[in-house]
């Protein structure tokens, strides 16, 4: 998330109540968890093993939890629950801000855009030109819909990120401060869920169809021309490439990368990266032709056994 107007690190320091090491008049553009950070953005870390991670990363401010060594051009937050004091943040960067009637008057909607009876279009949405968007649809918070979309009944666009932090007795909730972004000419069915960005985007690509009843997590980046079928969920922080075919019940776990025009055949499993241009099945996937096979012998093992008991 781009801060609307840029602070400097001890204005930082004074809302956290935390000691710095740097620069006062150093300067935060943004705010991102460690998945999306880039040049002038403040992210955080609470333990050992991403210390040298959110170190070494993109982001040129880090909000820590041990005094450590600065890195040359960077500045340091020291406190002793980067987690909490990194939620503040957000809090106070994009607060949120209730919404009064159905459509916020703050939302821009595209010329021959259709909106039916029962949608809510939160505050800063965009919607663009000659969409659909049909009744009991919720479009939250800075979500950005393109051209000629079509959304059907009873689907959320926007909602937070299933992403916690485990407290001795209970999770602590990591608020959600990006948006969901819907390319040109998408569709996607009833009943879907489109989550918005931890602290970055949830983008669905230009031409891309989804069927009924499917989950897309947190800032996953789906490409062009894709076809998802229903039931298929994706975790957080996938990308999957153009051309991609997801057919029913798929799952999809996080952090990994499905290639451009890979097929997943129905109740398969992906649990990681997978090169494009291959049809897939099983859990978890392996090449369809190569995974029937093995299914098929499988099968016969009954008769194997029979055959190694005469034998004997």
């Amino acid at each position: 998330m781009k801060l609307n107007k840029p602070i400097t690190l001890e204005a930082c320091a004074k809302l956290i109540n935390a000691e710095f090491d740097g620069d006062s008049d150093f300067i935060i553009s943004g705010i991102n968890e460690i998945h999306m950070v880039e040049k002038g953005d403040l992210t955080f870390v609470d333990h050992p093993k991403y210390y040298d991670k959110a170190l070494n990363s993109a982001a040129t401010t880090i909000i820590i939890n041990k005094k450590v060594q600065r890195p040359e051009g960077k500045a340091l937050l020291y406190s002793d629950d980067p987690f909490r004091d990194y939620v503040a943040l957000v809090k106070k960067h994009r607060p949120f801000q209730a919404s009064s009637q159905l459509i916020s008057p703050s939302a821009e909607i595209g010329e021959g855009t259709i909106i039916q009876p029962g949608v809510f279009v939160g505050n800063n949405v965009k919607i663009g030109k000659n969409c659909l968007i049909h009744a009991n649809v919720s479009i939250y918070d800075h979500c950005i819909i393109g051209d000629n979309v079509i959304i059907h009944s009873g689907t959320v666009i926007g909602a937070d990120a299933f992403y916690f932090k485990r407290r001795p007795d209970y999770h602590d909730k990591m608020v959600s401060c990006g948006r969901a972004i819907i390319g040109n000419n998408v569709e996607i069915g009833a009943c879907c869920t489109v989550d918005k960005g931890v602290s970055g985007d949830t983008k669905i690509g230009e031409g891309t169809k989804l069927d009924n009843h499917i989950q897309i997590g947190h800032d996953t980046v789906i490409g062009r021309n894709c076809l998802f079928a229903s039931q298929v969920g994706v975790a957080g922080c996938v990308i999957v490439e153009d051309d991609v075919i997801l057919w029913g019940q798929v799952g999809v776990q996080k952090d990994l990368t499905i290639g451009k025009g890979a097929v997943a055949l129905g109740q398969s499993g992906i649990s990681k990266s997978i090169p494009g241009g291959i049809t897939y099945f099983g859990s978890p996937v392996q090449e369809s032709r190569s995974k029937m096979k093995e299914l098929a012998l499988i099968k016969r093992l009954p008769e194997v056994f029979e055959l190694l008991k005469k034998e004997v």
